[in-house]
């Protein structure tokens, strides 16, 4: 596994990697959020398995990195090191996208022990496939043939509710609940917008998949071969 341990302490960064690298796993370390950001954008998003990260840590706070990442469509999965253990900010990580919490101090084979569990759990998760459209839900990637294609988060679960249903249409209210988790019609052309800058993205890689229905909705269907 690769890991990536962010923590303003020292002594926790030497100590952690020291441990996973004899448990023969590889490891980079951060200081702050931004030493963490240069280190994700180096590299391909999802080569990390995991992200170790504290909590509190001076400018920028791990809930607000892990907000970011999120809000970015990096859904590398994060448990939290940290000596805060109300519930209230095991509840508040989790909601923003943890897998995990570790309290300090930590038991050395637990720490592992949690890591391959999260891993398990994301590894497990099955991917779609809509003719030559994948859509890996454990790592949150979308590849079109031998192309990766790039969404936000938003995109990319509204391509997973199509994907879902493949061939069926789904309309503008069945996307609202699923997508955005909304009972109501907000007035406004949120799910044309997204629909539109998804096809844009998907139909870049080859002949359209997402179809319009007037009157029911939208679908994804396996592109029809190009006629030569």
């Amino acid at each position: 596994m690769k890991i990536l341990v962010v923590d303003d302490d020292e002594d926790v960064r030497v100590f952690v990697q020291r441990l996973l690298e004899r448990n023969g796993m590889e490891c980079a370390t951060a200081e702050d959020s931004s030493a963490a950001l240069a280190l994700l954008k180096e590299r391909d998003r999802g080569y990390f398995d995991v992200i170790l990260l504290d909590v509190m840590m001076p400018v920028q706070s791990g809930w607000d990195l892990l907000d970011e990442l999120r809000q970015a469509g990096d859904e590398t999965p994060v448990i939290f090191l940290t000596a805060r253990q109300t519930v209230e900010e095991r509840v508040k990580g989790l909601r923003l996208g943890a897998d995990d919490y570790v309290a300090k101090p930590f038991d050395s084979a637990e720490l592992i022990a949690r890591m391959e569990a999260v891993v398990r759990r994301r590894r497990s998760l099955p991917a779609i496939e809509v003719g030559d459209l994948r859509i890996d839900l454990g790592r949150r990637v979308v590849e079109r043939g031998e192309r990766r294609i790039e969404t936000s988060p938003r995109e990319f679960d509204l391509l997973r509710a199509l994907a879902e249903s493949p061939g069926r249409a789904l309309s503008r209210k069945d996307l609202l609940q699923t997508v955005w988790g909304i009972e109501f019609d907000p007035g406004t052309n949120v799910v044309e917008v997204q629909i539109s800058r998804l096809r844009r993205k998907i139909d870049a890689c080859g002949p359209p998949m997402i179809e319009t229905l007037v009157g029911k909705g939208y679908r994804l269907v396996a592109a029809k071969p190009e006629s030569s």
